[in-house]
């Protein structure tokens, strides 16, 4: 079968999606991906590994409708031009625009994605209340053109549910994405602590309060190593330049940009953090977890399921800066239970979240095996 497999972001979509691509080549279908990213720039990358690509117009911060009818235009022309048999999608504009391209054109295969309902679905205010009322019609709209609909947590999946948005038969749910065990494997601990956050750097992650948190253990712990990994974003709640650069210049954080490999970063870590205010279920997580991290995470939606607070890590209020603080510092004073909690972190890896088990789900839901 030919699978079209649709992302909003294509570093998400090459990072992210990959090995469930290959698992679809693997047993015998074709895949074309669809992301917004330079089709010069990502093209190679993806054919090296036997996965068409091409570029799609998404203005994925924006709420120009005409910008969006584009998006809408190019996707249905995608689709009449390879006919796909399946359409997998997931990030809002792609999954709302995408499934109703495909239902505009008889595809009745499609398999949305929600990974995490974003800050307009949880916001306040008129406009956001404006805008949320939109996206509320649209993912209904969405549903109705969904076979099945895959959801990463349960407060996503009840959110769909109370608003009367999707049949109860049309939901399942995953363990996020996965993680893949093979790439990410348990490393030696490093001799002094160190803390590591990993993702784009808006608000929304719980990037602020990480920096704030870091500088009140610097001054208490200054052998204390806090690293960061990620890249500025269009998002308009983005963290300017300036804004990050007195962390630099003080020494309180060391800044390492976005990485295509961030596995020698998490192996300088005791500790990973991302006090976020939301999440599908956050992949750094599960990758922190399965090279054997202790995790400190917030107590918020798709990120409170891979932390079992105590055992593997903590979780902590969202935007509690004191309590972040706090447990960051308890794990500084102790390095043994910061051990024992990144072996439990590995093992809840292995168990739970393997990217081969995910894999099979989705795969069977889709009739794809």
């Amino acid at each position: 079968m030919k699978i079209a497999v649709l992302s909003s972001h294509t570093p998400s979509l090459f990072w992210f999606r990959m090995d469930m691509m290959k698992e679809f080549i693997k047993h015998g279908h074709s895949v074309i991906a669809l992301g917004p990213g330079n089709e010069e720039d990502w093209k190679t990358k993806f054919e090296e590994n036997n996965i068409k690509y091409r570029q799609l117009y998404v203005d994925r911060n924006g709420i120009n409708p005409l910008k969006d009818l584009r998006t809408y235009k190019e996707i249905n022309q995608f689709i009449k031009k390879e006919k796909p048999d399946k359409i997998f999608a997931y990030q809002a504009k792609t999954v709302v625009y995408g499934c109703l391209a495909a239902k505009y054109n008889g595809i009745g295969e499609v398999y949305p994605l929600i990974a995490g309902l974003g800050s307009i679905f949880r916001g306040t205010g008129f406009k956001n209340k404006i805008i949320k009322k939109i996206m509320k019609t649209q993912y209904w709209v969405t549903c109705k053109a969904s076979k099945k609909v895959f959801f990463q947590n349960n407060d996503d999946k009840n959110e769909f549910i109370n608003n009367g948005l999707i049949k109860e038969d049309q939901i399942v749910i995953i363990n996020g994405s996965g993680v893949n065990l093979e790439k990410f494997k348990p490393q030696p601990l490093p001799e002094e602590p160190a803390f590591l956050f990993i993702g784009r750097l808006i608000k929304d992650k719980g990037i602020k309060e990480y920096l704030e948190a870091c500088k009140i253990i610097k001054e208490k712990y200054p052998n204390t190593n806090c690293l960061l990994v990620g890249p500025f974003d269009s998002n308009p709640s983005s963290l300017r330049p300036e804004e990050l650069q007195p962390f630099i210049d003080n020494e309180i954080i060391k800044y390492y940009g976005e990485q295509s490999d961030v596995r020698p970063f998490i192996t300088d870590c005791s500790t990973y953090v991302l006090p976020s205010y939301h999440e599908g279920t956050p992949k750094t997580v599960l990758e922190a977890m399965a090279m054997g991290r202790s995790i400190i995470t917030s107590e918020a939606p798709g990120c409170r399921e891979t932390v079992t607070d105590g055992e593997n890590g903590y979780l902590v209020a969202v935007k509690d800066i004191e309590g972040l603080v706090d447990k960051m510092e308890y794990l500084i004073l102790n390095p043994d239970i910061n051990k024992t909690m990144g072996e439990r972190s590995l093992l809840l890896a292995r168990e739970k979240y393997d990217v081969n088990i995910i894999n099979q789900s989705i795969m069977t839901i889709m009739g794809l095996l």
